[in-house]
């Protein structure tokens, strides 16, 4: 891996709230900031072939260490050239740590829990076998064999898979975890940040940058302490982690309570949040960059993004509705999937039929439509005037 050629440059600031836009600069290229980062979590952006992702705007793309420890595995990936060469993408690649796995596994998802479900999915109930401090065993989806995926370990899977951007590993408590759990969980994570780095302090490749994990759940008090636990070590960035509460208030306070205590000089991520709205106030709250599943998840279901703040900026092709309809996916967008004028009809019966045509198209779209959103906010910082960029967007104006 080359060596690192400079970390993160605030080039604009806004003056009525925390937002900033720069440039993150790693060992294979610059991030600009803010930047949503589309999932690759099997090694490909699914659907997309690398250059595609890149042709729309996109700097970095996010490998899920979970999965790739799991299958193929990361000493094959490395044995192939790591994963940049792997799945054929030159530019930055951020791995997340496994933690999250922890959650989703023992948990369910955020929907799971907002919605009282019980977890479910083969990489989900009852796989993990217990969370202690050595770290997390777990049983494998695919064979059933036991693992541990312990803060060594993890680090050890992202200095082979050659990531740009490494996670510290960490436990991702659900909101509705109890304040002594909470913070038991918390302190646990910081003894973990420690071994993660004295591990990637001795063994770590030049050049890949770590990112701490700031936990504390919905308590103020312990976000606050992790802030400052996170900020007070050697970390190259910092994100915020964790389930942010029930609702969105309650997620933006959370993260207002975080961003207000890190320092500024270092580069800040919102794990796994990437909904129009959020993406707009977590912008405005100081995130520099953004991972999430919705984009891409949304187009393998059959919805598109539109610029409709009232349902959500979404439109979901397979209702009956669209059978018949002749209007355009999204009047007058710029990006590959509507240059084609295919009727919203025909995209009714690809998602019905569960053509990969369909899934590919509006995957496509999507990302563009996110993309064209981060462009318009970066470009707002800069002119000054993000205020009023983020009132156009939330009333309906299209990126």
């Amino acid at each position: 891996m080359p060596a690192l050629t400079g970390a993160l440059e605030i080039t604009a600031r806004d003056t009525a709230s925390r937002a900033r836009a720069g440039v993150l600069r790693t060992a294979r290229g610059e991030i600009r900031t803010p930047h949503f980062v589309p999932l690759a979590t099997k090694a490909t952006v699914k659907g997309l072939l690398p250059a595609e992702v890149a042709a729309l705007g996109y700097d970095i793309v996010l490998g899920n260490t979970y999965h790739l420890f799991l299958d193929p595995g990361h000493e094959l990936i490395a044995g192939l050239g790591g994963l940049h060469e792997f799945m054929g993408w030159s530019g930055p690649i951020v791995t997340d740590s496994g933690g999250f796995q922890v959650f989703s596994m023992g948990h369910g998802t955020v929907a799971d829990e907002i919605k009282g479900r019980a977890p479910s999915g083969p990489d989900r109930a009852g796989k993990v076998l217990e969370i202690a401090e050595a770290g997390v065993r777990f049983r494998s989806y695919l064979d059933g064999s036991e693992k541990l995926l312990a803060p060594e370990t993890s680090m050890e899977i992202q200095a082979a898979l050659g990531s740009d951007l490494a996670l510290v590993f960490d436990e991702c408590t659900p909101f509705h975890a109890d304040r002594d759990y909470t913070a038991r969980s918390t302190e646990r994570t910081h003894r973990w940040l420690r071994r993660c780095l004295d591990w990637h302090a001795a063994n770590g490749p030049e050049g890949q940058l770590v990112y701490g994990i700031v936990q504390g759940g919905v308590y103020e008090d312990l976000r606050a302490e992790s802030a400052q636990a996170v900020s007070e070590s050697e970390v190259d960035g910092i994100a915020i982690g964790g389930s942010l509460g029930a609702g969105k208030d309650e997620m933006y306070t959370v993260v207002d309570w975080t961003t207000a205590r890190l320092p500024d000089d270092r580069p800040r991520h919102l794990l796994g949040i990437g909904e129009i709205d959020d993406l707009i106030r977590g912008v405005e709250l100081g995130i520099d960059t953004f991972d999430c599943a919705m984009p891409t998840r949304l187009g393998r279901h059959g919805m598109a993004l539109v610029p409709e703040p009232e349902r959500r900026w979404r439109v979901d092709l397979t209702g009956a509705r669209f059978k018949d309809s002749a209007a355009p996916l999204m009047e007058g967008c710029p990006c590959p999937a509507c240059a084609l004028g295919l009727s919203r009809g025909y995209y009714r019966y690809l998602a019905k039929a569960r053509e990969l045509t369909g899934m590919r198209l509006l995957t496509l779209h999507n990302l563009a439509f996110v993309a064209r959103l981060m462009a318009r906010l970066r470009d707002a910082i800069g002119a000054g005037r993000l205020a009023e960029e983020a009132a156009a967007l939330r009333g309906g104006a299209a990126p």
